[in-house]
């Protein structure tokens, strides 16, 4: 088994036998063992969209199968590990820490667990059982590094997605959804550069700082209207406007704006 991986092992089982002393092997899925969960987005997403490997965990052998223990490794070698009692309902201890692997080997291990696990259609397996005491070798590290590009856009919009916008109360508080989005110059870091509108406000409305509210683009998405989600990447300067139930359009002063409730 590869020695990061190991590594991982050891302290979960360590931290286990300090924190969770009581808790027995039987008690836990397949004795113990500890699993790559790769199954949600898989180890390039993860690594380059969230900058870190997907979980480690340990699980109760019960009914409800939920977690002892859960592993996360980042790229900057950081660990953080969750362990849980009451069968997985109660948080216990956090406990943060550091490998002392270097980063190439980090990267290295990134590109196995690709390999060895996700492009053999393998998801949420003991580390055991996983082909990765090898070398991944330049050519398959260089392609996973090549891939980064495929997250770009990825990576650009959940950042949009934590900065601010402003919004209509006519669609945060009376229930319309986005009619017009513009997105201006952001005036800070925090700020996302959007503005949401249900699409009849005039001038006077929109002046008046009473009526309009400000919010995370993702809380807007997700609270009042995911229609915009597919639009939210798009650059400094546009301007679209519903012209459907589910159908945004460049804005050309051409066409009226359909508004719609949610």
């Amino acid at each position: 088994m590869n020695s990061i991986l190991s590594e991982i092992k050891k302290i979960i089982e360590k931290n286990m036998d300090l924190y969770l002393p009581h808790i027995k092997n039987s008690a836990l899925e397949d004795n113990g063992a500890v699993f790559y969960m790769n199954g949600r987005d898989g180890t390039e997403f993860d690594w380059y969209v969230n900058n870190k490997l997907p979980p480690f965990m340990v699980f109760y052998y019960d009914e409800k199968h939920m977690g002892a223990a859960k592993l996360m490794l980042y790229k900057d070698n950081t660990v953080i590990l969750c362990l849980y009692e009451d069968d997985g309902n109660k948080l216990l201890k956090e406990i943060h820490t550091r490998l002392e692997s270097g980063e190439a080997d980090l990267l290295e291990l990134a590109v196995i667990l690709r390999n060895e696990a996700d492009d053999r259609g393998i998801w949420n397996a003991d580390i055991e059982k996983l082909n990765t005491d090898i070398r991944a070798g330049d050519a398959k590290i260089n392609q996973f590094l090549d891939n980064r590009k495929n997250y770009e856009e990825i990576r650009n919009i959940l950042k949009i997605m934590n900065l601010k916008a402003l919004v209509s109360k006519k669609i945060a508080e009376e229930g319309w959804k986005v009619g017009f989005m513009e997105r201006y110059e952001p005036h800070n870091e925090m700020d996302s550069g959007w503005a949401f509108f249900a699409g009849d406000e005039d001038v006077s409305y929109n002046t008046d700082v009473n009526n309009i509210l400000l919010a995370d683009v993702g809380y807007v998405c997700q609270s009042f209207d995911p229609d915009i989600f597919k639009y939210v990447g798009m650059p400094i300067g546009t301007k679209l406007i519903r012209t459907s139930p589910d159908t945004f359009e460049v804005d050309t002063n051409e066409k009226r704006i359909f508004m719609v409730k949610r």
